[in-house]
């Protein structure tokens, strides 16, 4: 599907076909796409749960305050923001920077270091938590729009309990869950209801030039 189209197309829909699964290899083929996001510095400071299995998805609506989609949907994936995301990936991202040619020497490999610490700051501080779920926002988009480029449909979902989430699925207390995202397919019968209001762009929009 092309990009535009995609993105004009996706809609968060609350009605998903039960029962219906989604294979294991077009899961995959959706993290691996919404992987492609962008990150500062690239350090992807991610984690997902696919959660797929029925008495699981049970769990999960429970947490969600009884929504319906939480368990009907083929899959709900839970976003993790890692503020620990700078310390996991930092070396890798250099190491593959200086393979790549991107960095030429031990002194431009320190300055990169000293960058990341400085501007991500220490691992429970406002600023990193900002840092981790700013670009897990980042990857959550791209999922829902490689998923409708896929064929499926989404819901990003802001209505759950944290503490419940984190106990029911062993979420460490530093870690920051973002969102919850549906996937699967609109039920049969069911029609998504005509776009929402959205304001006209010059309402939120400063021009300086």
């Amino acid at each position: 599907m092309d990009l535009i189209q995609s993105i004009k197309e996706r809609r968060s829909i609350n009605f998903f076909e039960p029962d219906v699964e989604i294979p294991d290899e077009k899961i995959n083929e959706l993290i691996s796409i919404a992987n492609l996001a962008p990150s500062s510095f690239n350090l992807q400071p991610w984690k997902v749960i696919v959660v797929k299995e029925k008495k699981r998805k049970k769990a999960l609506r429970r947490c969600a305050f009884d929504q319906p989609k939480a368990e009907e949907a083929s899959a709900v994936f839970i976003i993790i923001a890692d503020p620990e995301g700078v310390e996991l990936n930092r070396e890798r991202v250099l190491d593959s920077w200086a393979e790549l040619g991107y960095i030429k020497n031990d002194q431009q490999r320190l300055m990169y270091q000293g960058m990341m610490n400085k501007l991500y700051g220490e691992k429970d501080s406002l600023t990193r938590k900002i840092f981790a779920v700013k670009n897990a926002s980042l990857f959550a988009m791209n999922l829902m729009n490689a998923a409708r480029g896929l064929g499926l449909e989404t819901h990003p979902m802001d209505g759950f309990e944290v503490a419940c989430v984190r106990k029911e699925f062993d979420i460490p207390d530093d870690k920051i869950i973002p969102m919850l995202i549906a996937v699967g397919y609109l039920k049969k019968g069911k029609s998504a209801l005509p776009r929402a209001f959205r304001r006209d762009i010059e309402e939120f929009t400063r021009r300086e030039y």
